[in-house]
């Protein structure tokens, strides 16, 4: 049996419909870099500029992915939030390596990343737990994420519960179970769609403090 990959409208091989480009900026920052795409990715991106892909790797060696949302790039590295006992925190705790993709389509770029990961502070964690909504908290403090559910129903009722403690006020503290990570870069790589597929890539290897840039084949 085999599969038929369906083409893109109007041909599967018409790249030349996209155009030449210009090149990837020649900058020595890839933050800088990483900021001014970002800045143009909120502009055209109809939804979550900020959705990124976290792979992970379990005590087994098995590979997961997942999409969640980058909150901050902040002290050299990149942060996002989550369970600490969901299946990302445990693999994060047992592994602590990581490896992200943004995918803006409308530009056709995207951006990888590999790097090592650490906890955020408790007060980097509280204040970011303090901007969410308060039924969002509430739905945080109610969830034994990535952990088996039997019935929505009971997820309904621990929401209930959490709802009649804390009403929808400001003052709904974060859990200890829910906390960020920071991944702290070794290689960033930006990738440009360019005609005929001759795509453009430029890849940034850390050492120590400096970052050495150079081209791939595409």
């Amino acid at each position: 049996m085999s599969t038929k990959i369906i083409p893109p409208s109007p041909s599967a091989d018409d790249y030349a419909s996209h155009g030449d480009r210009p090149l990837i900026a020649d900058v020595a920052d890839p933050f800088a870099l990483f900021e001014d795409w970002m800045a143009e990715a909120r502009k055209t991106e109809p939804n979550d500029c900020n959705a990124m892909s976290l792979a992970t790797v379990d005590a087994a060696g098995m590979p997961d992915v997942r999409i969640l949302l980058l909150k901050e790039v902040a002290d050299g590295g990149f942060v996002f939030y989550t369970n600490l006992e969901s299946a990302k925190g445990e693999q994060l705790r047992d592994n602590p390596v990581a490896a992200l993709c943004f995918h803006w389509k409308t530009l056709r770029r995207q951006v990888r990343v590999r790097g090592t990961i650490t906890r955020v502070s408790d007060a980097e964690a509280d204040e970011y737990f303090a901007t969410r909504a308060p039924q969002s908290r509430i739905g945080a403090i109610a969830s034994d994420q990535s952990r088996p559910l039997p019935d929505r129903a009971i997820y309904e009722q621990r929401v209930a519960e959490v709802s009649e403690v804390y009403g929808d006020g400001p003052d709904i503290p974060r859990p200890d179970f829910w906390g960020g990570y920071r991944l702290t870069p070794t290689e960033i790589e930006f990738w440009q769609d360019q005609a005929f597929r001759m795509h453009d890539r430029v890849k940034f290897i850390r050492h120590g403090d400096t970052w050495a840039r150079g081209r791939l084949f595409p």
